[in-house]
C-alpha cells in the first residue's frame, strides 16, 4: 500500500540530466577543493591507488542499490528496501540514520559557507550566513521538485567546470610550461620525493577513511528514483557514468596537483586549486575558487535537505516515523519533513555562534560512520533482495549486480576495515563513541514506538 501511495503522490519531475548532475554533485564536495591536501599528506602520490580502490567499492555499492532501485523505483530508496527485505527495525534504523547523516552533513556545509563568505565580507557573522543559507535552500526545496533539480544541475555544473578547467590548465603547465616561462614541469614530482608510496601501505590504509568520506552522497541516485521521469533508463545511466566520472575528477585533479608540486608541500601555501589558477596568470584566482567552494557547499546542502525530507516522508509511510511527515504539499513535496529537518539544522546556526572553529571535524567523522552504516545496509539488503527472488525473476532483472554475491561480500569486508581504521585516526575516534549512542537511542525509540502501538491496539 505504501509503495503505491508513494508512486502516485510524489511528482516525477527529474529529467535524466538532473539525476546525472545530482549524482555527480553529491559526491564532489568541499573536500576536493580544500580538504584534498590532508589526504595527500597521509599517502603521498599513492593516494591515487586509494581512490581507485575506494571507487571500485563505491561502484559495487551503487550497482547493488541500482539493482533494487530499477526493479522498485520508490522514494526513500534503501530505507524502503531494508523495511521490506530485512524487517521493520532495519527500515526504521536505516531511514533515521540516513536522515541523521544528512542533517549532520548539512551542519558542516552551512558552516563552510559561512567561513568562505567571510573571505569576502569579514564583518558578516558566520552564524548569520548560516541562517541565510538555511532559509534560502529550504525555500528552494519547498518549491516543486523540478526547481530543486534545476538548482542542483547548475550548481553541480559550476563544480564540474572548475575541476575540468583546473585539470586542463595543469596539463598546460606540465606539458608545455604555460605560466612557467615555457619550461614544462613534467611528471617527476610523482616519484621524486620519497617515491610513489612515501608512507608505505600504512599511508594508503589510513587514507581510505577520508577517501570513502569524500564519496559520501553518491547514493543520492537511489533517493531520486521515486521522482525520476524514467527510472529504468536514468538510474542505470547515472550509476554507470557517475563512478568513472568521479574517478576521473578525483584522480585527475589530485594527480595534476602532485605533478605540479611536491606532495609534501601541497596545502602549505593555501589551496592548490588557487595556486594553479594563479600560476597561469588568471586574475582573481582565489576569488574564483572561493565562489566554486561556496557553490559546492550550497549544492551539497541542497541535496541533503532534499534527501532528509524524502526520508522522513518514507519513514512515515512505513509507520516508522510520525504520521505527520506523510503529508505532501500541492507541489508534491514532503513539506513537513523538509521544515522539520531545517528546524533541527538551526543547531548549526547556534554552533556557529558559539564555537565556529571546533565543530567541523567532529561533524565529518560522525557523518562518515552514518554513511558507512547506510552503505552496509544497502549491501545486506541486496543480498536478501536476491534471495527473495525466484530464478525466473532474477533472469528478468534488467540491471544486475556484477559478480554477485562475491562482489557484495568483498564490499562489506572493505567497509568493516574502514570502521576499524577510524579507531587509529585522531579526530575520527569520537564517531566510534557517538555512533553506538545514536544506535542505542534508535533501538530504545523503536521499542517505545512498538510498545505504544501495542497498548493502543489493546485499548481499541
Amino acid at each position: 500500500m505504501g509503495k503505491i501511495h508513494q508512486s502516485e503522490k510524489l511528482h516525477r519531475g527529474l529529467d535524466n540530466r538532473h539525476i546525472q548532475l545530482i549524482a555527480l554533485g553529491g559526491a564532489i564536495g568541499v573536500g576536493l577543493f580544500y580538504g584534498s591536501s590532508s589526504t595527500i599528506q597521509m599517502a603521498g602520490p599513492s593516494i591515487l591507488f586509494s581512490y581507485l580502490i575506494g571507487g571500485l567499492v563505491i561502484f559495487t555499492i551503487m550497482r547493488a542499490l541500482g539493482e533494487m532501485a530499477v526493479d522498485e523505483p520508490v522514494s526513500g530508496s534503501f530505507s524502503s528496501y531494508a523495511n521490506r527485505y530485512l524487517g521493520a527495525f532495519a527500515g526504521y534504523f536505516t531511514g533515521w540514520t540516513y536522515w541523521f547523516m544528512w542533517v549532520v552533513v548539512g551542519m558542516a556545509e552551512i558552516t563552510v559557507v559561512g567561513v568562505y563568505v567571510n573571505y569576502w565580507f569579514p564583518d558578516i557573522p558566520q552564524w548569520l550566513t548560516a541562517l541565510g543559507v538555511l532559509v534560502l535552500i529550504t525555500m528552494i526545496n519547498l518549491a516543486n521538485v523540478k526547481a530543486f533539480g534545476e538548482f542542483e544541475f547548475w550548481f553541480a555544473m559550476v563544480k564540474v567546470v572548475a575541476i575540468i578547467g583546473m585539470i586542463l590548465l595543469g596539463l598546460g603547465i606540465i606539458l608545455f610550461g604555460i605560466g612557467n616561462g615555457g619550461q614544462p614541469i613534467g611528471f617527476e614530482n610523482l616519484w621524486s620525493h620519497g617515491g610513489v608510496m612515501p608512507n608505505g601501505v600504512t599511508g594508503i590504509l589510513m587514507s581510505l577513511v577520508l577517501v570513502m568520506f569524500s564519496f559520501g552522497g553518491v547514493e543520492l541516485i537511489g533517493i531520486t528514483a521515486g521522482e525520476a521521469k524514467n527510472p529504468q533508463k536514468s538510474i542505470p545511466s547515472a550509476i554507470n557514468n557517475v563512478v568513472w566520472r568521479i574517478l576521473i575528477f578525483y584522480i585527475g585533479a589530485l594527480g595534476i596537483m602532485m605533478m605540479l608540486y611536491p606532495w609534501n608541500e601541497i596545502g602549505a601555501n593555501g589551496s592548490p586549486f588557487v595556486l594553479i589558477f594563479d600560476n597561469v596568470g588568471i586574475p582573481g584566482a582565489a576569488h574564483i575558487i572561493n565562489f566554486v567552494v561556496i557553490t559546492a557547499a550550497l549544492s551539497a546542502f541542497n541535496s541533503g535537505l532534499f534527501s532528509s525530507g524524502r526520508m522522513l516522508y518514507n519513514l512515515s509511510l512505513q509507520n516508522n516515523g510520525p504520521e505527520y511527515f506523510g503529508k505532501l504539499n500541492k507541489n508534491g513535496n514532503p513539506r513537513r519533513g523538509i521544515l522539520f529537518s531545517a528546524l533541527i539544522l538551526l543547531v548549526a546556526v547556534v554552533l556557529n555562534y558559539f564555537v565556529p572553529e571546533k565543530v567541523f571535524m567532529y561533524i565529518s567523522s560522525v557523518a562518515t560512520v552514518a554513511v558507512i552504516t547506510s552503505w552496509t545496509i544497502i549491501l545486506i539488503t541486496q543480498l536478501r533482495f536476491r534471495q527473495s527472488k525466484t530464478k525466473k525473476e532474477i533472469v528478468k532483472l534488467s540491471f544486475k549486480m556484477p559478480f554477485y554475491p562475491v562482489s557484495t561480500y568483498c564490499a562489506l569486508a572493505f567497509l568493516a576495515l574502514v570502521i576499524v581504521l577510524m579507531a587509529f585516526i585522531e579526530g575520527m575516534r569520537i564517531a566510534l563513541v557517538v555512533a553506538p549512542i545514536w544506535f542505542l537511542i534508535l533501538y530504545l525509540g523503536y521499542k517505545m514506538k512498538n510498545k505504544g502501538s501495542t497498548e493502543n491496539s489493546i485499548e481499541k
